[in-house]
């Protein structure tokens, strides 16, 4: 898919076109919440933008992340669209979300996938940032958040 079209359909499936969703995102604009991150995260695997799936992690992760193996799976998978089941605020704090959703993909051999996931996402400085849960954060709760917040990591990005 080539995101130079226009008028493309957005791959996060909400039925704008990419111009008009995805794409402001992709090139800087910060998401207005968790799940239009979360939508515009799915986007970017099936576009090969893995800068931003890097840039849209939680600071304290992006050191762990392993690109080529990203690169590798956003090219090689075939994206078969993307189902939101929830987005809500996780607690008390406007800071802090959760998104459930079930990404599909088939692997070069044809084999079919669906993946449900409920993820976690805090907000920075005005930004939102997913927390990956493949890379847990070494911290005790009651040390500072690793994210630079000043808070307690109870209160901030715990997951």
């Amino acid at each position: 898919m080539l995101a130079s079209q226009p008028d493309m359909p957005c791959p996060c499936g909400d039925g704008r076109p990419y111009a008009d969703c995805c794409q402001p995102l992709h090139q800087g604009r910060p998401a207005a919440g968790a799940g239009r991150l979360m939508r515009s995260r799915y986007s970017a695997y099936v576009l090969g933008l893995i800068d931003y799936l890097v840039q849209t992690t939680l600071p304290a992760q992006q050191a762990l992340l392993d690109r080529q193996a990203m690169e590798q799976w956003s090219r090689e998978s075939e994206w078969l669209g993307l189902e939101v089941t929830e987005d809500a605020p996780d607690g008390d704090t406007a800071s802090r979300a959760r998104v459930s959703f079930v990404a599909r993909w088939a692997d070069p051999d044809g084999t079919r996938h669906s993946h449900l996931e409920r993820s976690e996402f805090c907000q920075l400085d005005g930004r939102w940032y997913f927390i990956d849960p493949n890379h847990p954060l070494s911290v005790g709760r009651n040390d500072a958040c690793p994210c630079g917040s000043g808070r307690k990591f109870k209160q901030c990005c715990r997951y």
